[in-house]
């Protein structure tokens, strides 16, 4: 259970947790944060918003390191050795900071939008899952002999979210929908690999992520269509207007059909985006 939170920490509202917990500077304090007002936000012990609550910043509190550089400045190395390993989960650790950062901004955002509490009650499970993982990372990390900060990093994933602040919709079809559906394609051979390699605590770990991953795709196929429902548009249709407008770069085949379908991504949405796809027009 996350630690009891000090006073000067204390929030009154689901949206000044989520505020303070995007702000936070200290990864630990942030990852609490974002698990303590999951809690209590899940036995409605908060508000949804308050007059009180801190505005929300452009940009996530970090510590001085990582530091942040261009995508293709992250080399590769190869997984069969112990460095290549620790790159990985560095690599790994980014993302799931970004996610928590990016699930705690979709509720602080979009907390005036006319949607349900159950919403709220999805992305905040999806924030302490992201928290959850982002520790387990580390730890992980941390055995190795290594920890998070130590390599660069990009920062991409929190620049393609940016781009999506005003429009809950495009918010929905990058972020889950794209960034988050790309776990699942990519996830189950780096298992292998891991376990090819005799890391099997690091692929029980990426195991973890992967079963929860499924489950926040799932959050938001739900809300995309109960949104395009409300609006009277296509699902597929409107996705795909979206990404166009808000995503740079085509999406990358393989995709992991069986698993997208399980939480709500059926091929029709994506398909006709992949660079196989338009390779062969």
């Amino acid at each position: 259970m996350p630690e009891k939170m000090q006073p000067e920490t204390a929030f009154h509202s689901l949206r000044g947790a989520a505020t303070l917990a995007i702000l936070s500077a200290d990864l630990d304090e942030k990852t609490a944060l974002a698990q303590t007002a999951a809690i209590r936000w899940q036995e409605r012990r908060l508000s949804l918003r308050s007059p009180l609550d801190s505005q929300l910043p452009d940009r996530p509190g970090r510590p001085d390191k990582p530091e942040l550089v261009p995508p293709k400045a992250v080399g590769k190395r190869s997984l069969h050795t112990l460095p290549g390993r620790i790159a990985l989960l560095h690599a790994l650790a980014h993302i799931e900071l970004n996610a928590v950062d990016l699930a705690l901004d979709i509720v602080a955002r979009f907390a005036k939008e006319p949607v349900p509490h159950s919403f709220f009650d999805g992305w905040m499970k999806v924030a302490y899952e992201e928290a959850k993982h982002f520790k387990l990372v580390r730890d992980r990390l941390r055995v190795l002999g290594a920890d998070y900060g130590d390599m660069p990093a990009h920062d991409g994933l929190w620049q393609a979210a940016h781009s999506t602040k005003n429009d809950l919709t495009a918010r929905l079809a990058v972020v889950p929908l794209i960034l988050e559906a790309r776990g699942l394609d990519v996830t189950p051979s780096l298992q292998d690999k891991m376990r090819e390699t005799g890391d099997i605590e690091s692929a029980d770990v990426l195991k973890v992520i992967y079963e929860d991953e499924k489950g926040h795709v799932a959050v938001g196929a739900k809300w995309f269509r109960f949104i395009c429902a409300r609006e009277k548009r296509d699902p597929a249709k409107a996705f795909q207007d979206l990404v166009r407008a808000n995503f740079r770069g085509q999406l990358k085949a393989p995709f992991n059909d069986v698993a997208r379908a399980e939480a709500g991504l059926t091929p029709s949405f994506y398909r006709s985006l992949s660079s196989k796809n338009n390779s062969s027009v």
